[in-house]
């Protein structure tokens, strides 16, 4: 959670890009987060950053995964296969699995 004070440092008034400014503004990304542009005073738009925009959809993506193991989990017609089971099945000791690089996941 931001501290107010982020927050007041956050705030860009709409007239600093009708003056010129844009260029500084985004600037600004490369130290902070994101800002909120104010415009009457009220806020109108957030300006990210693409680290915080490619973390925020990692997040997203994040939770609809957890989402839909939840709920996988919660169907009481499939049938859940200890993993035990399934090495046995494959013949895949845990010497095999140690073996194994650590998959990467996108």
């Amino acid at each position: 959670m931001a501290h107010n004070q982020d927050v007041l440092n956050s705030l860009v008034p709409i007239t600093q890009f009708n003056r010129g400014q844009a260029s500084r503004i985004f600037d600004r990304l490369h130290q902070e987060d994101m800002l909120i542009v104010l415009k009457n005073n009220q806020p109108t738009a957030v300006i990210m950053s693409p680290v915080e925009y490619s973390r925020l959809n990692e997040i997203e993506e994040n939770y609809y995964l957890l989402l839909e193991a939840m709920r996988r989990l919660s169907d009481k017609d499939s049938q859940v296969t200890p993993i035990d089971d399934l090495l046995k099945e494959f013949d895949i000791s845990d010497k095999d699995l140690e073996a194994c690089e650590e998959p990467v996941i996108e």
